[in-house]
């Protein structure tokens, strides 16, 4: 079976130096924030070509605070996409803030910019373009929107460590970024972690304050904080993998390029890559309106495979609350329902991308031949 994520794999390729770097927190008992948060910040930073990192224990807590540095809260709006991971929105929800929807791009699924001023009202504080499955969104009409209005651009790029647009990595173009070090994310601790990073110096101190209950020393509590650290461990493993992410890029880049001419000729939806965009396949999916048979498909063909994201959040029973109704956003509805992620990861080797577009090929001749 080839696996949709082999994170063994990669541990294996790195295995020495992660067990030094665990060793050495073990052994200087930094087990929450210390030197290696301290390095591991400065140096994710600075790879995204931005002055500040603050370190937190998730990317959902990433973004919670973020826009609590931003001033949002009760009464404001934030724009975003449906066709996202829940936690954008849950922050938002977090905040005491509404969430506004626009649609998506149905090229790259990400935010279509030419939506955002008929969402725009007077309550509205913040842009939050998702940087989809590892392409960053359209940014500059993004920002010169968010400039003429006065809005805050908080990107959520979870899913884009090391993406670039136009030349400019994700998180060196909005006012903050958000990103996750979910273990199965192109940069991925061994347990949760998340950044912020930004270029302002007061959003800085402030994040820095709320992920450690508020206080700006010890027992000098300025903010009503929170308990958002992240721990040594993690900083320590990440230092390690930090080191790679270019490589492991590449050899994502080139996994998506043998997808792309393996899969040239069958007909089947592959994902768009801007040519101004460094895309860096954080997930490859395909689209089909016979999801869920070629799923079943795949797997009987020794082939996993995911769907990133079978609901969009406006139809999710815990945002009902929100007002949004079925056709809204019909191109994040037709992507939540045709999306299908197949394996991706740095290891993957040729054999393997060759079994999967075989099998994909041979799917997608079946359900021709079945419809004709």
């Amino acid at each position: 079976m080839i696996p949709f994520v082999d994170l063994k794999a990669q541990y294996l390729g790195i295995k020495s130096e992660v067990d030094a770097a665990i060793q050495r927190t073990l052994d200087n008992t930094s087990f929450i924030l210390g030197p290696d948060v301290s390095a591991f910040e400065e140096e994710f930073a600075a790879y995204c070509g931005n002055k500040h990192g603050i370190g937190v224990n998730t990317g959902t807590s990433a973004l919670h605070l973020a826009m609590l540095a931003a001033g949002i809260g009760p009464g404001d709006e934030v724009i975003t996409v449906p066709f996202t991971f829940v936690a954008t929105v849950a922050a938002v929800h977090y905040c005491g803030a509404k969430t506004v929807f626009v649609d998506i791009d149905p090229r790259t699924f990400t935010m279509d910019p030419t939506k955002l001023e008929a969402a725009i009202t007077p309550r509205t504080k913040a842009i939050v373009p998702v940087h989809l499955y590892g392409q960053m969104a359209d940014m500059d009409p993004i920002m010169e929107v968010a400039r003429r209005h006065k809005l805050v651009v908080i990107e959520d790029a979870a899913q884009a460590h090391g993406a670039e647009y136009k030349g400019r990595r994700a998180g060196s173009i909005g006012d903050l970024a958000c990103f996750s070090f979910y273990p199965g994310k192109n940069l991925g601790a061994y347990g949760e972690g998340g950044m912020v990073v930004t270029g302002n110096p007061e959003y800085t101190r402030t994040v820095r304050m709320l992920r450690d209950w508020g206080a700006e020393k010890k027992y000098q509590h300025v903010l009503k904080g929170f308990n958002f650290r992240l721990e040594g461990m993690q900083g320590a493993i990440l230092r390690v993998k930090l080191k790679y992410l270019e490589k492991w890029t590449e050899a994502r880049c080139a996994a998506a390029t043998r997808y792309d001419q393996g899969l040239a000729s069958s007909g089947v939806p592959t994902p768009a890559a801007l040519a101004h965009n460094r895309h860096v396949y954080h997930v490859y999916a395909i689209r089909t309106q016979q999801r869920a048979a070629w799923q079943d498909a795949l797997q009987a063909k020794g082939v996993s495979s995911g769907i990133h994201y079978p609901i969009p959040v406006h139809l999710l029973p815990a945002y009902a609350d929100l007002g949004y109704t079925a056709g809204q956003f019909p191109h994040s509805e037709r992507a939540a329902n045709e999306v299908l992620s197949l394996p991706m990861f740095p290891e993957l080797t040729v054999e393997q991308t060759d079994t999967v577009c075989g099998a994909v090929r041979a799917i997608a001749a079946a359900s021709l031949q079945a419809a004709a």
